[in-house]
């Protein structure tokens, strides 16, 4: 059988082995890609939602607007990851969706994400799982902006954007390209720009990342753990128990 091509499925086969069936489902949610450039708008907060999204490349972040006009970035999110698992449960977006980079998006409905769930359950075990591997890695997030030093929080954020990139391309070993601003980078983590840029630069003179063309390059994984605090949430994570497809 050949199985349509699909990168939400490419994803979760890291994790899980799945069977044509399910590839040929989580392919179907992408067969209406949508190009977006960088900075467009794809969701505002508050909008009813009509879709939900596959991302299947570039870059797309989710923010809100805090009282006093900053802005607060929630997550970024890379190829092959589900856009808007927040949605599914409120008839109004509760956050703001825009293209970071040239994007291409694969809307769908929730129903087709309801027929996806009744088929395979063993897929809806799977996105239940990693939805919750997420909320821990954001709490984590969410406890450092409160309670770690500047440095520390640039070290864990660098490494947990490292991680995620890991994991869906093999071809990253120690660099990657992060495409994002530094202004970017502070709205993750509570910090300004300027903030953001003096601790890379602190971090580059100790010998703990390098930068060549964009790309971060991080030296020493044991210390930038060490000053960020920092648990990999994206491995040793137990699947075992779910079903064999």
């Amino acid at each position: 059988m050949l199985v349509p091509d699909s990168c939400f499925a490419e994803q979760l086969t890291r994790h899980l082995r799945l069977t044509d069936a399910e590839q040929a489902a989580l392919a179907r949610l992408e067969e209406n890609p949508r190009k977006v450039k960088r900075g467009a708008i794809i969701q505002r907060v508050n909008d009813p939602i009509t879709e939900l999204f596959v991302l299947r490349e570039g870059r797309v972040m989710s923010f809100v607007i805090l009282p006093d006009g900053s802005r607060q970035i929630l997550r970024v999110y890379f190829p092959g990851d589900f856009i808007g698992s927040a949605s599914t449960i409120y008839t109004r977006a509760p956050e703001s969706l825009v293209a970071v980079s040239d994007s291409v998006i694969c809307p769908f409905d929730k129903h087709a994400l309801r027929r996806l769930l009744e088929e395979h359950p063993r897929v809806a075990a799977l996105l239940f799982l990693l939805s919750n591997a997420e909320r821990v890695s954001m709490t984590d997030r969410l406890a450092s902006l409160g309670r770690t030093s500047a440095k520390a929080r640039v070290a864990a954020f660098l490494l947990d954007m490292f991680h995620r990139l890991r994991a869906t391309d093999d071809s990253i070993e120690d660099s990657f390209d992060l495409r994002l601003t530094q202004e970017e980078i502070g709205d993750s983590i509570g910090l300004t720009s300027v903030h953001v840029n003096r601790m890379i630069r602190q971090m580059e003179q100790e010998g703990l990342i390098s930068r060549t063309n964009g790309r971060f390059r991080l030296l020493d994984m044991e210390r930038l753990e060490d000053i960020g605090h920092y648990t990999n949430r994206h491995k040793d994570m137990d699947l075992d128990w779910l079903p064999v497809g």
